[in-house]
């Protein structure tokens, strides 16, 4: 299968052609060309921030004055051409500092759904094309500003900075719902190939050679549990992301490169507040490569966030995250030492203070600011810092964002 980095009105037709033979070949109740019509929405959004630090920057020079370089614009369209198909897509233009490349109108997700039984106690469907990943709580919304509790999701668990490697996959989505008594279990697994682009190599050291990830085969599964209609709110979440290194004669040399992270989610709802907790333990693995030695690394996440409701509008939040990219060296003192002291051992952790507040005035606007203390740049963004010697390891951020959807 091949793995799209930019929209292509080819993604498009081909789900047009798999849906009208997988339609064709069902029974039931297919809807007329008018009724066809008549299930057809479509719906937009547009979120613009602004970003000021006073130290580092973060989506764009956020430290010289403030940057504007983080904005989000999609449109999504879905149609039922029978009563147990949906096909559904959505495109997404998202800057987020760096050189703007980004801001490419890419396809986010476009898929066929097929729903094989559908009962008051039970479902049981297939999705196929692009999905995005069931990982954690927020992952398969992450872009829409209005389903996020903060401006910037946890980065600890939703990485920005390597935000290809989780959000999305080409291949075939299955998934379980079981309407239990005291609640609602979901069981997903998806198959195919992760979306793997030049944050990765970023990420990884690898950008500054001339070979590329390709992407492998690789798996997602997540079990979700809601109890007494949402009150309590369970997950696990794991995935094997594979990708192969191909590189030209000489340096680095071909190599392997293995993803496997575990996220245990856990939420408490009552009317007026939430209480919001994951953790993540990351095994990275680096293999077979001529320039380095194999590398394996063992990182952990965390976050705890709580969430109140007050005046019908407005919302507040508090949030402690936390990160190590390598739990056996979680100051990176070990990992400075390597590097011959070149690189500061606060680029391997960050603890962060979140401070975060939303105004809703109209249900198609909301307005939300937010201020980070941040201990540590393990998640900092390299295409703004390209040095990160020149990096400090104590910063703060004021973010400031208006959205917009219909």
């Amino acid at each position: 299968m091949t793995v799209s980095k930019s929209f292509r009105w080819s993604d498009f037709r081909s789900l047009s052609a798999m849906a009208a033979l997988l339609v064709l070949g069902l029974p039931g109740q297919v809807h007329s060309a008018e009724g066809v019509m008549g299930t057809l929405q479509m719906h937009g959004f547009l979120s613009q921030a602004l970003v000021i630090t006073d130290d580092n920057n973060f989506f764009g020079p956020s430290e010289d004055g403030g940057s504007f370089k983080f904005t989000e614009i999609g449109a999504n369209v879905s149609l039922r051409p029978h009563q147990d198909v949906l096909l559904a897509a959505q495109v997404l233009s998202r800057r987020a500092g760096g050189d703007g490349e980004d801001a490419t109108l890419k396809l986010d997700y476009g898929l066929i759904d097929y729903q094989m039984l559908s009962t008051q106690q039970r479902t049981f469907g297939i999705q196929v094309g692009r999905i995005k990943n069931p990982f954690g709580f927020y992952n398969q919304t992450r872009d829409v500003a209005f389903t996020r509790p903060s401006i910037l999701l946890p980065q600890s668990i939703y990485f920005d900075r390597t935000r290809s490697l989780g959000l999305a996959g080409d291949g075939l989505n299955l998934y379980h719902e079981e309407r239990l008594k005291t609640g609602v279990l979901r069981l997903q697994a998806g198959f195919g190939k992760a979306r793997i682009e030049d944050d990765a190599d970023r990420a990884l050291g690898l950008d500054r050679f001339p070979g590329s990830l390709e992407p492998n085969t690789s798996a997602i599964t997540q079990a979700r549990y809601e109890h007494d209609g949402g009150r309590i709110i369970m997950a696990l979440s794991t995935a094997s992301v594979n990708a192969e290194y191909d590189s030209p004669p000489g340096m680095p040399g071909d190599g392997t490169f293995h993803f496997k992270p575990w996220v245990v989610s856990f939420q408490y709802n009552q009317e007026f507040w939430s209480l919001t907790a994951e953790y993540a333990i990351r095994k990275l693995e680096l293999e077979g490569f001529n320039a380095f030695a194999d590398s394996e690394r063992n990182g952990e996440s965390w976050y705890v966030q709580y969430t109140r409701r007050f005046l019908d509008d407005w919302q507040g939040l508090v949030r402690y995250d936390s990160l190590v990219n390598d739990r056996s060296d979680r100051s990176g003192k070990e990992f400075e030492a390597s590097t011959g002291g070149a690189i500061p051992a606060h680029t391997q952790f960050a603890d962060d203070i979140t401070l975060g507040l939303q105004w809703t005035p109209h249900p198609r606007v909301m307005l939300a600011s937010e201020y980070h203390h941040v201990d540590g740049t393990g998640w900092l963004p390299i295409q703004d810092n390209p040095d990160p010697a020149k990096t400090e390891r104590y910063w703060n951020m004021l973010l400031f964002q208006l959205s917009l959807r219909f």
